[in-house]
């Protein structure tokens, strides 16, 4: 019988918002053949470097992000697409002989790595100008409230501010009659398959940080950074074009949202960096609840030095 050939490893670098993800995966391009790959639904847009986190020219210079700067903001990505272009870009590092290290924050990115599509049904007009009209007349708490009758796990997944995924959510429902929580159940055969499929193994860690108050502390100081280096000048930029406006994905993100709405008038300063903050800590509430669910995690330490530490050793001694 002939033995299998190994197959390589492929690692990913899960955390929260603010936890120091980038940094630690910078600094660890500089002590072995990795390369990195950006899971981050929102630095995929040009243009918006500020509020998406974006490292600086120089340093990405030393150490490239691929699936940075991919889209402009006014087109749509979809994970399928992050998929195919990321399974594009492991490919390309592996047969340069070096590492693929996968870094960001976006985990339905990391999910669909892994698990590959869930097949949903595609977006219905009618439908999802029903729900429109529903959360115009009664408010998205309203949307979020009957979701929680048809798909309770979903509703406490999603937050009660995310109209984006509160309508897709409930728009399944109405299309299938089944919830997206129960389609996705039915997909769990189909996973195992799919990662037997990929002709790599990934290897999962995250940076797990635990001080909450210390987290929030960040968070609110990284966002008053990004207001510091421009942040209204660069959404100002985006809104003078024309063909941007708020509802779509890109204008969504954490802070350009906010950001957008000052500049409308719709919020004050004070109330826009306050909106801004709070929205934030929900976004790394809502990557920590889905880290905390993932299995085969790697947990590492939110210290530097220490961490720095734990990842070269889980990297080193991991074998295909």
């Amino acid at each position: 019988m002939t033995a299998k050939t190994p197959k390589a490893n492929v690692f990913c670098l899960m955390g929260a918002t603010a936890s120091g993800k980038t940094a630690l995966a910078v600094e660890l391009s500089k002590r072995l053949p990795v390369e990195i790959i950006s899971v981050d639904s929102a630095q995929i847009y040009r243009d918006m470097d500020i509020g998406t986190g974006k490292l600086d020219a120089d340093t990405l210079a030393l150490a490239p992000h691929a699936l940075i700067d991919i889209r402009d903001p006014v087109e749509s990505y979809s994970a399928a697409e992050f998929r195919s272009d990321a399974l594009a870009e492991i490919k390309r590092i592996q047969q340069a002989n070096k590492i693929p290290l996968l870094v960001g924050g976006t985990m339905l990115y990391f999910r669909v790595l892994r698990d590959g599509l869930t097949e949903l049904p595609g977006a219905n007009i009618e439908i999802r100008a029903q729900i429109e009209a529903m959360a115009k007349e009664q408010g998205w708490q309203a949307v979020h409230a009957r979701l929680a009758q048809v798909d309770a796990q979903s509703a406490q997944r999603i937050h009660k501010n995310d109209p984006q995924r509160l309508s897709r959510a409930l728009e399944v429902f109405m299309l299938t009659g089944k919830s997206m929580t129960q389609l996705h159940s039915e997909a769990n055969a189909a996973k195992s398959a799919a990662n037997a499929q990929l002709p790599f193994n990934l290897h999962y860690m995250a940076i797990q940080v635990a001080d909450r108050a210390s987290l929030h502390t960040k968070i609110a100081s990284r966002f008053h950074g990004m207001l510091d280096a421009g942040l209204v000048a660069e959404v100002q930029a985006l809104s003078r074009r024309g063909d941007l406006s708020e509802s779509m994905p890109s204008m969504k993100s954490v802070g350009y949202r906010q950001v957008w709405q000052f500049l409308r008038d719709e919020l004050s300063y004070k109330d826009m960096v306050e909106r801004g903050i709070i929205a934030t800590r929900q976004l790394a509430k809502r990557q920590t609840t889905w880290l905390r669910s993932w299995p085969d995690l790697t947990c590492l330490s939110d210290l530097p030095e220490k961490s720095m530490d734990e990842i070269l050793k889980y990297i080193e001694t991991t074998p295909t």
